[in-house]
């Protein structure tokens, strides 16, 4: 019985010293381990925008080989708020699925 007193003791003591170590330590954890991050926000927000050209080009090539007409950036646009508006009346009738 002593023995297992002493193993949770010496374990609640070691969780102890981290809780009260990680209290006052003046930096934030990512100081701590030296972490930043690899990219910045504006890198982060150019490759979002390189991606959807790259999409766009894509989807109108794969559109030129049907015959079908190109769709603009604008188009593209007004296509998803259509889909996230009749996403949302769904939503809220309870949705197509929903047993009537």
């Amino acid at each position: 019985m002593a023995f297992l007193l002493g193993t949770i003791g010496i374990v609640a003591f070691m969780i102890g010293v981290l809780l009260v170590v990680g209290h006052f330590y003046p930096g934030t954890g990512a100081d701590l381990v030296d972490w930043t991050p690899t990219r910045s926000p504006e890198v982060e927000v150019q490759n979002e925008i390189d991606d959807i050209r790259q999409m766009m080009e894509a989807q109108n090539e794969m559109r030129r080989r049907r015959g079908a007409p190109e769709i603009s950036e604008q188009e593209l646009r007004d296509q998803v708020a259509a889909d996230e508006r009749r996403t949302l009346r769904e939503r809220e009738r309870g949705g197509p699925f929903e047993a009537a």
